[in-house]
């Protein structure tokens, strides 16, 4: 698999890895055909998992390689990562408080960013898409920093990132189509606006 990956050019890589993200974000979404409703408890605990593998997956395959090809200059080889990382939260933060969007579970009128008449649905998509994009450029820059020649960015740590984006895209699918059923929406369209929260990941990978 290694010896396959490591033959296709750098950015043939980041599309695959991101659409294999997005293909679970899609599994996720699917779940909709086979179950009439998910309990708010086992989705939160879902979604905690999530969060816990897309933290680790964040600090082993993206921070500590940014802080180890730092080491060796004038500046303290942790500096550039955390001004990286820093300055990624203000600008996701920015977003949150420009675009239009609703987190799941909170009723229509806590919808957050600018004011707008914009559906529920459309608000709830939006919400997943928001870091959706981010994720993409995340599998991208893992796979660029590979084929730029970086002797602490390895393809395995790549892939391991894919995966892990990939685990935590799997409960953000579902929370988007289940609720949407929930709303009277089809099973189909369910899963079309779920799948289509992630399809901004091989964009975003690819660039």
């Amino acid at each position: 698999m290694l010896d396959f990956l490591q033959s296709i050019h750098p950015v043939v890589q980041a599309l695959l890895a991101a659409c294999f993200t997005w293909g679970l974000t899609s599994l996720g979404a699917a779940v909709v055909f086979t179950a009439k409703d998910i309990s708010r408890r086992l989705l939160d605990g879902m979604l905690g998992f999530a969060a816990g593998v897309m933290i680790a997956a964040s600090y082993w395959s993206l921070l500590a390689p940014a802080i180890e090809m730092s080491a060796g200059k004038s500046i303290p080889s942790w500096f550039p990562a955390l001004v990286g990382f820093i300055v990624g939260g203000i600008f996701l933060r920015g977003i949150d408080k420009i675009l239009p969007h609703l987190h799941l579970g909170f009723p229509i009128e806590e919808a957050e960013g600018i004011k707008t008449s914009w559906q529920r649905s459309t608000l709830l998509i939006l919400a997943i898409t928001l870091h959706n994009i981010l994720e993409g450029l995340a599998v991208g820059v893992a796979f660029g920093a590979v084929s730029v020649g970086f002797s602490s960015a390895t393809l395995p740590a790549a892939i391991a990132l894919a995966i892990g984006i990939g685990i935590q895209n799997f409960p953000e699918g579902l929370a988007v189509s289940m609720p949407l059923r929930r709303e009277g929406m089809s099973r189909l369209k369910s899963f079309w606006y779920g799948q289509l929260s992630g399809i901004v990941e091989p964009i975003a990978g690819v660039i």
